[in-house]
């Protein structure tokens, strides 16, 4: 990997890290203050929501920890570093939201079946105030979303708020007119069917890395044919591709190359041209090639023999 690329990279989790502090203040100052809403109201959606901000204000902190553990260097013991750690802040993240879930939909029916009162201005004056707090949260965010799964999760994370807090101010605002508690349930089952799909998402893109699955938008037919056209090469095998984290796919593969080709361009010319050839058309800077000249297959064919 380039040294401008890691340059790039660092700087990137730099500015991630800035904006998940700012983040991680402004939610638990909503959590205070939904808490004391809840109490106050006796709103279960407000209650419900604060209590997710929590698990994010948890999440967070897991994120923020798993950002400057990857920061750290690589040892003989682990070679890539700890890059890894943030692909299981997101696993630990989905799982989170899964429980909160199953957490609202729970005390959601029991609402629905055994409403109790709710006091509907209180839960409206509180809930404005959350969602205002979740909408600077999602904004500061918002910029960085894409650039690694871990502040994916903590986007979805702070969106999911968001969108929490709109359904309790619906639902307040629903109890103040009209004096339908149910809204309250109503409320906190909606939020928990907005996370639950995002939920399922980032924990099969978690697992998906974990498991070593190729990278998105790298189909290794394809990347196996890209190599197989550069002039010289013979043969493409033993291909494989995978993620190390967020934004740094990786790839490693055999390439059989004539005899000729070598003693024109030499093993570095080679080289140059098969990386250019991943980098370029499939944004893979991060490639490990094993160049075979033709003559050399005889030996290769013992080598397998003997394994």
């Amino acid at each position: 990997m380039g040294a401008g690329h890691v340059h790039q990279h660092a700087a990137g989790r730099a500015a991630d890290r800035a904006r998940l502090r700012l983040v991680l203040m402004v939610t638990l100052a909503v959590i205070v203050l939904e808490v004391v809403g809840a109490v106050l109201s006796g709103s279960l959606a407000l209650l419900a929501d604060a209590g997710h901000m929590v698990t994010d204000a948890a999440a967070v902190t897991l994120a923020l920890s798993a950002s400057y553990m990857a920061t750290l260097p690589a040892t003989p013991r682990r070679s890539f570093g700890f890059h890894r750690a943030e692909i299981l802040a997101a696993l630990v993240n989905a799982v989170v939201l899964l429980v909160v879930c199953s957490y609202l939909i729970w005390s959601g029916v029991r609402r629905l079946l055994e409403p109790v009162p709710v006091e509907g201005g209180l839960m409206l004056g509180f809930a404005a105030v959350g969602l205002l707090a979740n909408a600077v949260s999602l904004l500061v965010l918002t910029r960085r979303k894409d650039s690694s799964l871990n502040m994916r999760g903590a986007y979805l994370e702070v969106l999911s708020d968001l969108l929490g807090s709109v359904a309790v101010v619906v639902a307040a605002a629903v109890i103040l007119l009209t004096g339908f508690v149910r809204a309250d349930a109503i409320a906190s089952l909606l939020i928990a069917g907005m996370i639950l799909p995002r939920s399922f998402l980032l924990l099969r893109e978690a697992v998906e890395v974990l498991l070593e699955a190729s990278p998105r938008g790298v189909d290794l037919e394809e990347v196996r044919s890209h190599l197989a056209a550069v002039p010289g090469v013979v043969d493409v095998h033993d291909l494989h591709a995978w993620t190390i984290t967020s934004g740094m796919p990786s790839l490693s593969v055999h390439v059989t190359v004539t005899d000729e080709s070598v003693a024109q361009q030499g093993v570095c010319g080679l080289l140059d041209e098969l990386s250019r050839c991943v980098a370029d058309h499939f944004d893979v800077d991060h490639a490990t090639f094993q160049i075979e000249p033709e003559s050399h297959r005889s030996h290769e064919d013992l080598g397998a023999r003997h394994d």
